[in-house]
């Protein structure tokens, strides 16, 4: 913990100082959780944030129509359909997808920081009893998804048994609820050694005038930092390394409010892996034009999700010749990762992703050190979206991964009779072309 005069000096540093306006009227127990919360705030980090947020609010948001000239659907051929591809191709996907899961190399990843606010409730969203006539919670259907794939994907690839970790990014309000609720109710029998939850970062609130909020006269008003948190608690919780421990080469990410959420849909998986796909979204048709939601789309090329308030409602109904949306993919915050890709994002690009900035009500004592509570924003909250990392993605060229075709000498020497032999076939990559099955295809025994 830090002195008072270290918080002080670094708070002068940070151009914070009124934070400690009500010092000479806190208990010693109060000074001793204060500092503490006060060291974990780097001077320079907490400048440049107070300025970003202030900055921020001060512009106008984005102005609705401004990004209608440059956005453009997700291309078909990037695009797989449950409800329009065919049989075969499920089938096929669905199967890679449960290999991957027997063998080991898929985790979930959930996103749990929210309180249940919305809800009406005082806890966690997962531990919301959503009404069924069981009475189970979110948690416990989530876990026992994550049984069931398992158990079928074992049946599915003959292994007696395989394991899909389960990690649980929360917040600084729903850790500790959330770890005692799992072990009230023996982790759903899951394995607790496979549940593995972590901390995002919490960061201040900021006024209009770039100044950070105090929540009571000893401590800072505090919120999560958006689910783009996520880059950042991955590096700080040590959850690569975990996962790279494990032999985890493929994570499934989804938002903790999801009833329906197939956990490690193996359709989903085995679509991307498939596609060689390092970052793939999971999307929904809108149910009707002006539906509330954000659609996966390109701007300028580059992929991206475009929330319904920033675009015209011209562009919103806009239809292709067959009467579908234009603009249809509707997102529903439920990804596909590789761990390279991640340790890429972790590593390299999470400095890089975008601030949203969204203006909320924020408790605070005044000048006198009343508390008060406003009809109407006062502060700004700036957070990161799990999903501004479509750009740093190779989905931006997603071609399908080069066919491997390995061509004996005894078969050719410099390329002779490979026209004859490859002409209008199609390649099942790997391929291992040798004089067996040279002759078969000359005799018009065997495909590629």
């Amino acid at each position: 913990m830090i002195s008072l005069e270290e918080a002080r000096s670094r708070l002068e540093l940070a151009g914070q100082s009124q934070l400690l306006r009500f010092w000479p009227e806190l208990s010693a127990d109060e000074r001793d959780s204060f500092l503490g919360e006060l060291s974990l705030l780097e001077p320079e980090e907490l400048r440049e944030h107070c300025r970003a947020a202030a900055e921020a609010g001060s512009r106008d948001s984005v102005a609705v129509g401004q990004l209608d000239q440059r956005m453009e659907p997700v291309p078909a051929e990037f695009i797989g359909s449950v409800s329009r591809s065919d049989r075969e191709a499920l089938k096929q996907w669905e199967y890679e997808g449960f290999l991957q899961i027997s063998q080991n190399k898929v985790a979930v990843l959930l996103l749990a920081g929210g309180q249940g606010t919305r809800l009406g409730v005082p806890y966690p969203k997962g531990m919301y009893n959503v009404g069924l006539p069981s009475g189970k919670t979110l948690y416990q259907i989530q876990a026992e998804r994550i049984r069931r794939a398992e158990q079928l994907a074992a049946e599915r690839c003959g292994f007696s048994k395989c394991t899909i970790p389960w990690y649980i990014m929360t917040s600084e309000f729903t850790l500790e609820p959330t770890e005692k609720f799992f072990k009230a109710n023996q982790y759903f029998n899951l394995d607790q050694s496979n549940v593995v939850m972590f901390e995002q970062r919490m960061i201040p609130a900021v006024s209009f005038d770039g100044k950070a909020i105090l929540e009571n006269k000893g401590k800072v008003a505090m919120a999560p930092d958006g689910n783009g948190g996520l880059y950042r608690a991955l590096v700080d919780g040590k959850i690569l390394e975990d996962m790279d421990r494990r032999g985890v080469q493929y994570i499934h990410v989804y938002c903790v409010d999801n009833i329906l959420v197939k956990m490690a849909d193996p359709l989903f998986i085995g679509f991307c892996v498939s596609k060689g796909a390092d970052c793939g979204a999971k999307v929904v048709e809108k149910a009707y034009p002006t539906e509330p939601v954000g659609v996966v789309c390109r701007v300028d090329g580059t992929y991206q999700v475009v929330e319904y308030s920033e675009v015209s409602l011209e562009t919103v109904e806009k239809r292709n010749a067959d009467g579908s949306l234009v603009f249809n993919a509707g997102n529903i915050c439920n990804h596909f990762f590789t761990l390279s890709f991640l340790k890429s994002v972790a590593e390299k690009f999470e400095p890089k992703l975008k601030q949203h900035v969204a203006f909320k009500k924020v408790p605070y004592v005044d000048e006198e050190g009343n508390l008060v509570k406003p009809d109407k924003p006062n502060g700004i909250k700036m957070e990161k979206f799990v999903f501004d990392v479509f750009q740093f993605s190779n989905l931006a060229e997603n071609e399908d991964p080069p066919a491997v075709c390995e061509i004996s000498p005894l078969v050719s020497y410099f390329g002779e009779d490979l026209e004859v032999l490859m002409r209008d076939r199609e390649i099942r990559s790997p391929l291992i072309l040798d004089e067996k099955k040279a002759e078969e295809i000359r005799k018009g025994q065997k495909p590629l």
